[in-house]
């Protein structure tokens, strides 16, 4: 249950057989049922979310509609990372799509982790960097990129998305709705 975990950290940092045991330690393994809310408006995150099976939707309640922020598969972290490190309120709601298999860890034992493994600073340094690499893409794609640039590059980096997640989701995350979203898709299987 922790392979997945293993393997991820070992791409950024080595980890010896001890620091595996703390790993370990460190985290929970728990199933989480689809549509599940692991953080809600307004509630302070207190975990942080490993996905081994399943995928988590982070999202923006506003004005009566749902805007997806993110969609987090297999072998990546999840939280509402903001609220996590401030300990503030969340603007974002958590939300299992599928029934997940999550590794959850504290922000206490996070902590301590950091304390009994230093080479925590570097690997959470490196996620946090792909964090924002990836939301400078997605600001990036929104300023420079048509709607169809959009789909097209989200088609190419999570083409198993496309059938796992519902479109109006997909439509939201593209800032597009569904309706233009199935024009796209129409257009390009045309062209094809």
């Amino acid at each position: 249950m922790y392979q997945q975990l293993h393997h991820s950290i070992n791409q950024f940092i080595d980890t010896s057989d001890k620091e595996k045991a703390l790993l370990e330690r460190a985290f929970t393994y728990k199933k989480v049922p689809k549509k599940f809310r692991l953080v809600d408006y307004g509630q302070v995150s207190k975990e942080l979310y490993f996905i081994n099976k399943g995928i988590i939707r982070l999202f923006y309640p506003k004005e009566g509609e749902e805007i997806t922020g993110f969609l987090f598969k297999e072998n990546l972290f999840s939280s509402s990372y903001d609220s996590f490190l401030t300990q503030m309120p969340s603007l974002q709601i958590l939300e299992t799509l599928e029934d997940c298999e999550l590794l959850i860890i504290t922000k206490e034992s996070l902590n301590q982790l950091y304390e009994q493994m230093p080479v925590m600073h570097i690997f959470t340094r490196k996620v946090a960097e792909q964090r924002f690499i990836n939301a400078q893409r997605i600001l990036s794609s929104f300023i420079l990129d048509s709607p169809e640039e959009r789909y097209l590059k989200f088609e190419v980096a999570n083409k198993d998305l496309l059938q796992r997640v519902p479109q109006h989701y997909i439509a939201s995350f593209l800032g597009i709705t569904p309706v233009s979203l199935s024009r796209i898709r129409k257009r390009l299987m045309d062209k094809d």
